[in-house]
């Protein structure tokens, strides 16, 4: 985890090593930055890494949103991929439903592989 501050925003970022690339898809954009809600987009990217770019406006939760993101990229192993998210204090759970609702809206043939035993 990588993380930088100034007086109104924390930015936190994460990279992952992944199983599952989509290969070329138009970007994904799921939710809208607003009170206890957020916005996450998914673009292609380069290498077999899943990277997670996170800028927040609620700032010392480190530790959460990396354990939200580890989840996810666990359940989803996702290569290839960045992944932006701008949170305005959304909930683990509401991260979390964020998170899969993009996912869900890649390739068919890369969903397949979603909820895989890893």
């Amino acid at each position: 985890m990588v993380s930088g501050k100034d007086e109104s925003v924390e930015k936190l970022h994460f990279e992952f090593p992944g199983q599952y690339a989509p290969g070329h898809f138009t970007p994904v954009l799921v939710g809208v930055v607003g009170s206890g809600n957020l916005e996450v987009m998914l673009e292609p990217h380069q290498g077999s890494t899943c990277t997670i770019d996170i800028t927040t406006s609620a700032g010392g939760f480190g530790p959460i949103w990396e354990a939200v993101v580890h989840d996810f990229q666990a359940r989803h192993r996702l290569a290839g991929i960045a992944v932006s998210i701008n949170d305005m204090g959304a909930t683990p759970a509401v991260v979390s439903l964020r998170l899969d609702q993009a996912a869900a809206a890649l390739p068919l043939g890369l969903q397949s592989n979603f909820g895989a035993p890893t």
